[in-house]
């Protein structure tokens, strides 16, 4: 199945709501940052949020970053989406390990720590928007269901799973988010609550081989569900040579002619998508040329 999203309205559009599968994106960024399985765990989580998140966005030059900083081991991950659902993003330390937590689940919380989520929108105006909130969990979709309650003031439900093979390749992943409009009825919500208390984890609905669809109509029974709009989604970065030699240039000529004196050519890859491209001595000089 490839990658998608959904989104729909339910109980008279008092709700709107999103799914998706993305277990070849998550598979994607794995096998690219070559990440263990909590680091994928964490990252696919963040991935899929981007994804759904970025199909928010009106505009089609708009961008979203998410980005979790926390004094756990993994310290960082990053996550940039923009509004055809094509997302990208990094773990600082891929490669860190940490036994199961307390119910024998990959322990994301812990590989977090405590932190602060931050919400990118770059909406071509002169300043992107930014909303930050202090990580609950550091499972990430609760702290993201916190940000969007007090960032956002939109009372939401957000869903996200990664579950991996054991071989380390990532079996299913996904997730939703649910939000409630200002207009709400009570009885929506006591009915969108007591769906939300006997829901199965996303991974198990997935791998009981439910869609984005069907999860949302178990998300939100008895409630309407109109799917509005299906979104393929991807693993994607649009970075070139030509942006990685904008950065070298960036870094200024002192750097230049250190990396030159060393004779040496050098690879340098991009943060996002884990691609390596070379340049050679002669390349850094004509570099440096621009540079002055």
């Amino acid at each position: 199945m490839n990658d998608y999203i959904v989104r729909a309205t339910a109980a008279n559009a008092q709700i709107r709501a999103f799914a998706a599968t993305t277990k070849n994106l998550v598979e994607c960024a794995r096998s690219s940052h070559e990440t263990s399985p909590v680091a994928t765990a964490a990252l696919g989580r963040l991935l899929t949020a981007g994804a759904m998140m970025g199909t928010m966005l009106k505009g089609e030059d708009d961008l979203l970053t998410l980005q979790i900083k926390g004094d756990g081991p993994l310290h960082g991950v990053t996550v940039t989406a923009d509004s055809q659902a094509r997302v990208k993003g990094y773990v600082d330390q891929p490669q860190v390990m940490l036994p199961p937590n307390a119910i024998g689940k990959l322990d994301v919380g812990g590989a977090v720590g405590n932190g602060i989520l931050t919400v990118i929108r770059d909406l071509g105006l002169k300043e992107p928007y930014v909303g930050q909130t202090a990580l609950q969990t550091g499972e990430i979709a609760e702290d993201l269901t916190y940000y969007f309650a007090t960032s956002e003031q939109i009372p939401s439900s957000v869903g996200l799973g990664v579950l991996m093979e054991k071989n380390n390749t990532v079996r299913q992943a996904g997730g939703f988010i649910i939000q409630l409009m200002p207009f709400a009825e009570d009885a929506t919500i006591d009915q969108l609550e007591k769906n939300l208390k006997n829901l199965k984890s996303v991974t198990a609905m997935l791998d009981m081989g439910h869609s984005p669809e069907e999860m949302l109509k178990i998300v939100l029974e008895g409630m309407d569900v109109e799917i509005t709009d299906t979104i393929p989604t991807e693993f994607y970065c649009n970075c070139s040579k030509e942006r990685i030699e904008k950065a070298i240039i960036s870094i200024g000529e002192k750097d230049i002619k250190e990396m030159i004196a060393d004779g040496k050519d050098i690879e340098v890859k991009c943060h996002f998508c884990n691609t390596g491209y070379n340049f050679s001595v002669d390349d850094l000089k004509k570099l440096l040329k621009k540079a002055k």
